[in-house]
């Protein structure tokens, strides 16, 4: 569970939430023992039960598709909620399963401060987190189309764009139309979300900041905002890499070292940021000069990728954050810094 500043609690509450009924968890800030009391899945007498509870609360719910939608409407009856990672509570897979137990074993990780957190937050811009979610749903389902299309080609030893598939040939004929009114179909609303993101960045000065960043545009922009929303709630630079997926951590024990692992990160982002540091590379811009400079300085050709995608993603984090424009070769800033 990631605080900056602690804060004591008085009441350490878990809900574990279900369409057919609803468990929740309570233990005091000095007791050990946790109450449980189960619910109907009826909002309006959950309120009521947290509202009935004195003292500071905090409250913790498992990421789940409808946990957003409880972070709204609980977080005026408690002081603070925590939306937590499932992937980390490994605890919950031990011995005897069911929601009262789970509820039970949540509220025991949070008092002691062993959640990972997932952030939301009642912004209206979290929203556009959904909207490119559904934008890339719809490229995958559009991409899957078109590579089925190709393999109907080559299993008929043709090649894709250049050969047809026979009228004769009835069944595959049928096949290839229907694939095509869905191709015809999904770039016509991947046209639409184009237009949405435009309007977007429009209205967002910090989307249009990131736009000016070399190798990063309209589209790419809104998923790195939707992804991050407050850069703020990244410590520094090392974290947002970790988040991108563009570092290894070390694991070592007892003296010795047993590799590197790569942290839960966002595919999203890592896209992103590798896409990014292709086209800056692929143009006349700063970027594109660092790179060179990195080859120059005996960088291999994917070491060199590597380094410019972490470039990016650490100058887009301090637009972010510090909500200033960016600025080109600010990589020559930092390396006279360092002399």
């Amino acid at each position: 569970m990631e605080n900056n500043k602690k804060t004591y609690y008085n009441q350490y509450l878990a809900i574990d939430w279900s369409i057919v009924d609803v468990e929740i968890a309570r233990m005091s800030a000095q007791g050990a023992k946790i109450l449980t009391r189960r619910f109907a899945p009826d909002i309006k007498q959950i309120k009521e039960y947290l509202n009935s509870i004195k003292g500071k609360k905090i409250m913790t719910i498992e990421e789940t598709t409808s946990s957003h939608w409880l972070y709204v409407e609980l977080l005026d009856c408690v002081d603070r909620i925590i939306i937590c990672d499932p992937y980390r509570n490994s605890l919950l897979s031990e011995g005897p399963k069911n929601d009262k137990i789970d509820a039970r074993k949540l509220c025991l990780l949070l008092r002691s401060g062993l959640l990972k957190e997932v952030y939301h937050s009642l912004d209206n811009d979290y929203k556009i987190r959904k909207l490119v979610s559904a934008y890339e749903a719809l490229v995958k389902a559009g991409v899957r189309v078109k590579n089925q299309k190709s393999a109907i080609y080559r299993a008929e030893g043709l090649r894709y764009k250049k050969d047809k598939i026979k009228k004769q040939d009835e069944i595959l004929s049928f096949i290839e139309q229907q694939q095509n009114a869905s191709i015809i179909h999904y770039e016509q609303e991947k046209e639409k979300y184009k237009n949405k993101f435009r309007g977007i960045k429009k209205k967002n000065k910090l989307i249009k900041m990131l736009c000016g960043i070399s190798g990063i545009g309209t589209i790419a922009a809104v998923k790195i905002y939707a992804k991050v929303i407050d850069a703020g709630r990244f410590e520094n630079k090392y974290k947002y890499w970790g988040m991108c997926g563009l570092v290894y951590y070390k694991r070592e024990s007892g003296g010795r070292n047993y590799g590197r692992k790569k942290p839960r990160y966002s595919r999203t982002l890592k896209s992103v940021y590798k896409i990014a540091a292709m086209a800056a590379i692929g143009g006349k811009n700063d970027i594109r000069d660092y790179y060179e400079v990195l080859l120059k300085q005996g960088y291999s050709i994917s070491e060199a990728r590597n380094q410019i995608a972490r470039y990016i993603a650490k100058v887009s984090y301090g637009v972010m954050k510090n909500k200033i424009p960016y600025r080109a070769y600010q990589w020559r800033e930092l390396k006279k810094a360092a002399a």
